[in-house]
């Protein structure tokens, strides 16, 4: 289908360099180049086209002019089979220097790939149903699901189907790869918000209605959350979907931020502005535009957010079946981890891996009678089922070690500092920190109880070091809330000291039972910012 690309005709779009090149290629065409790249090596590359690779899930790491690349693989839904897993673990191993990562769109990272190891990397994914197409880009990002989809006693139907419906409408789909930016989905039917609603550009969220005397089941509609420099809550829509019409209302949403969305400037690019400009109202008016009437809402199945965390052995829906949720610190692990947890899923299971977008997987399908036996793999001494209170919560970008645009290291920061207080603190509930190294909150920072954004600032020796502003309080329960920050910079070689200060300060001041984010509504941040103020103090002394 050709549709009408009128913002070209737009004279601010003009003077926007991004836009001009994908009207003149589109994104996706990169792939059609890769080969001759490959063969030429890096060099060969303009610069000028080194950000359209990524329409191939590609990103140069930094610094960029060594060319050497992080690549993403997109996991709709988070379900790999076993073959698939094999295969990624074997890239990794071959071209990634034992770097996996699972991220927190349920996705697979790799790192230091040469220009040379693409076709073979982008074959071997093909031989087994995987993609690197729409994992970056201004275009369709992997879509969210329930890892937990079909199996789930908590989920009000199986999404699995509609799902990849959607991902494939949108696949490779040259209609949609060049929108005004990244622009990302969520498809779930748990009752915990297991896919993050509130924080997607567009998600549909498990609900019921009375139709003709009859209780169907389907999905309201969010649209116009997403977190970055300017986090913003999706908004719900009065609207009520049946699971078979998820693709055209999926098609219809994406085509207005196509056509409508903001193009002049990247950082006001998001479907976020749009729907903040336009209100959930004129938005629904322009979608029934596309759609036709649809059903007003019905009623919300979305109970109390879990943050997609799943630990522990449970029933599944399926009698005498189990699934085994299991930590991995910081959503890291190496090529031959990988290849155990696929073999044990395989001994035990069925061969699959579910990846959580808390970083962290799951084992489905475990019959009962292999369950004591698969509780004595000498795996989960290293990656538990029953993690302990911080690193088990504990969630990070990527940070300055690949990334072009942090500003301090993170993973290895936030698992030392994790496992450290796990050492020295015992607490009875969770506390969930993610740590992100820039503004760009790609560790979802802003739905942390404790979230820790990196910054560069001077020291008391007026030298520039690592530092972090610390933020408290957020949440995704009824509707959400971001985290607020407190005033006042931590260097990064004294955060470990600050964070075990504060979160000791919680443990003498709160109640039985409760959490972190209910300690910050029950106290208020005033007497946190106290607290930190005086170890700040201290610190500085």
């Amino acid at each position: 289908m050709v549709y009408e690309k009128f913002w070209s005709e737009n004279p601010l779009i003009a003077k926007n360099k991004t836009e001009i090149w994908k009207l003149e290629k589109d994104g996706l065409k990169i792939f059609d180049d890769i080969p001759h790249y490959a063969a030429n090596g890096f060099d060969s590359i303009p610069k000028e086209n080194w950000d359209m690779f990524k329409w191939a899930g590609l990103y140069l790491q930094r610094p960029k002019e060594a060319g050497y690349w992080m690549m993403r693989v997109v996991i709709p839904g988070g379900i790999l089979t076993y073959d698939q897993q094999i295969t990624l673990a074997n890239i990794a191993k071959d071209y990634g220097r034992d770097v996996y990562d699972i991220t927190t769109r349920q996705a697979i990272q790799f790192h230091w790939l040469t220009i040379e190891q693409v076709p073979d990397i982008l074959n071997r994914l093909e031989k087994v149903g995987l993609t690197t197409a729409g994992a970056c880009g201004d275009i369709t990002r992997n879509i969210i699901g329930n890892a937990l989809a079909g199996i789930d006693p908590d989920e009000l139907f199986d999404t699995r189907e509609v799902l990849y419906d959607v991902f494939e409408y949108f696949r490779l789909n040259e209609d949609y790869s060049n929108l005004p930016r990244k622009y990302k989905m969520a498809i779930s039917a748990n009752i915990h918000n297991a896919s993050n609603a509130e924080i997607n550009c567009v998600s549909f969220n498990p609900a019921t209605k009375v139709i003709d005397g009859v209780t169907e089941v389907g999905f309201h509609v969010k649209v116009g959350g997403g977190l970055s420099s300017v986090p913003m809550l999706a908004e719900e829509l009065d609207v009520f979907i049946l699971p078979e019409k998820t693709v055209e209302v999926a098609a219809a949403i994406t085509t207005i931020f196509r056509d409508f969305g903001y193009r002049e400037k990247r950082h006001r690019s998001r479907l976020k502005f749009l729907v903040a400009d336009w209100g959930p109202e004129q938005f629904k008016e322009k979608l029934l535009e596309y759609t036709g009437p649809l059903p007003e809402k019905g009623e919300s199945a979305v109970k109390e957010w879990n943050a997609g965390y799943f630990y522990g052995i449970h029933k599944q829906k399926q009698d005498g079946l189990n699934y085994v949720g299991v930590n991995i610190p910081v959503g890291r692990l190496n090529p031959d981890e990988v290849i155990e947890f696929a073999e044990l899923a395989k001994k035990y299971g069925n061969g699959e891996i579910r990846n959580c977008n808390s970083q962290n997987l799951i084992i489905p399908n475990v019959p009962d009678a292999k369950l004591e036996e698969l509780k004595q793999e000498s795996i989960f001494e290293r990656f538990p089922y029953q993690p302990k209170k911080f690193i088990g919560y504990s969630v990070s970008c990527t940070g300055i070690e690949y990334c072009n645009l942090a500003l301090v290291e993170t993973k290895k920061r936030m698992r030392t500092i994790s496992e450290s207080l796990d050492k020295e603190i015992d607490l009875d509930v969770p506390v969930r920190m993610h740590m992100v190294g820039c503004p760009n909150n790609c560790g979802q920072r802003a739905i942390a109880e404790i979230g820790l954004q990196g910054i560069k600032m001077k020291n008391q020796d007026k030298k520039m070091v690592e530092a972090f502003e610390i933020y408290v309080g957020g949440t995704l329960n009824e509707g959400g809330k971001f985290n607020e920050k407190l005033k006042g910079k931590v260097e990064a070689e004294q955060l470990y000291h600050v964070l075990k200060e504060l979160i000791l300060f919680f443990k003498e001041t709160k109640l039985l039972s409760e959490t972190f984010l209910d300690f910050v509504e029950r106290v208020g941040i005033s007497q946190l910012q106290s607290k930190l103020d005086d170890i700040l103090t201290e610190v500085a002394v």
